[in-house]
């Protein structure tokens, strides 16, 4: 359970920058031929977002996902050179040396995700390795996880891989409901509420914000979970639906 202070504290924004061929793209729960192209320019977007007053961003490599290794190596380093914010990145890393990479380049945090599932072993390896700069990424379709750019479903629920890798050392745990994703109709807020307060591990919300009520929603949640460290945006970004400086107020307010 949670041992978290119950006192209000403030919650950090993740914008997204999801790559697909080069392209910041946002998909369609998780489908890969429901993308939608917003900026062919990542390092632009990074300093965009920078501009708006994020203090991190979130990148993940959506064809490294599927290829099980890193695929848009140039449009994350270009990411890192107009980013002035740390940056925490998933996508295709499955070892010690593709880890080892991407922190050498300035990639503040790695986000490990089917491999937690698949060889726990390597997730407590990479955090003794690398303190405080692994992050496990659980990504959920009705509550049990998926891999492989979540074109898989496990038999095993969120929150036993959640508690299988209590101890590692991770930094925080993103957890995404699949079905909610890029469908800008709000956070699995059961399922996060459910996560927190059952880990010691910070959770990210992931999965579903499309306007300022539902950031609003998980601030009221977080105040009950303090668990809850952050939240992850992409599309409600793109499309103007939320602003960050907005959202900040929010997120920030104790």
């Amino acid at each position: 359970m949670s041992s978290f202070s119950s006192a209000v504290h403030p919650l950090t924004l993740y914008p997204a920058i999801d790559l697909k061929n080069g392209q910041c793209v946002r998909l369609r729960q998780g489908e890969m031929d429901q993308a939608t192209i917003y900026s062919d320019n990542p390092g632009e977007q990074a300093r965009n977002w920078n501009n708006q007053g994020c203090k991190w961003l979130h990148v993940v490599d959506l064809d490294g996902a599927f290829a099980k290794k890193s695929v848009n190596t140039e449009a994350i380093l270009n990411i890192l050179a107009n980013s002035q914010v740390p940056v925490q990145l998933g996508g295709g890393i499955r070892d010690l040396n593709a880890i080892e990479y991407w922190l050498y380049k300035g990639i503040k945090r790695v986000i490990l995700g089917s491999v937690a599932v698949k060889n726990s072993r390597l997730v407590y390896q990479a955090c003794k390795s690398f303190p405080g700069q692994i992050v496990i990424g659980i990504d959920a379709k009705k509550g049990y996880v998926s891999t492989e750019g979540w074109a898989e479903t496990s038999e095993m629920k969120a929150l036993d891989l959640a508690l299988r890798l209590q101890d590692s050392g991770a930094s925080a745990i993103i957890f995404t409901e699949i079905e909610r994703d890029g469908m800008l109709s709000g956070l699995d807020l059961e399922q996060t509420a459910n996560l927190a307060h059952h880990l010691q591990i910070p959770i990210i919300a992931s999965g579903g914000i499309g306007n300022l009520a539902h950031i609003e929603a998980l601030r009221n949640v977080a105040n009950q979970e303090p668990g809850i460290e952050g939240v992850i945006v992409g599309r409600a970004l793109y499309d103007g639906r939320i602003r960050i400086n907005d959202a900040l107020k929010v997120l920030e307010t104790c």
